[in-house]
């Protein structure tokens, strides 16, 4: 399961505030490859289910997110251990390429 991060403060709590692996999905609207990305992210989220959380966060809607992480590129997922950014993936990616890079991060 994929959550959507509305706000600044739904980041702190559901993200920064919590242990464990967090991927953070970086995207817009308008974007195509981040269109592309949708089915992979909730692909992976079943794959990794109780490892890792997955949430998005609409460059758009919480665009205070976007320039604290320096999102220059979309799609754009940043994986957080404990709160702190571990490692970043951007692009388009399909589901092997992005297990595998979970799977480097998280060990």
């Amino acid at each position: 399961m994929v959550t959507e991060i509305k706000t600044a403060e739904q980041f702190e709590k559901d993200v920064l505030g919590k242990s464990g692996f967090a991927l953070v999905d970086f995207w817009a609207v308008w974007c195509r490859p981040c269109k592309m990305m949708g089915p992979v992210i909730e692909g992976a989220s079943e794959l990794f289910e109780g490892q890792v959380s997955f949430y998005k966060v609409n460059v758009d809607e919480v665009s205070e997110l976007a320039s604290r992480y320096e999102i220059m590129s979309i799609p754009n997922m940043i994986m957080f251990k404990d709160g702190k950014p571990v490692g970043s993936i951007t692009g388009y990616h399909p589901i092997a390429e992005l297990k595998q890079k979970i799977h480097d991060i998280i060990g």
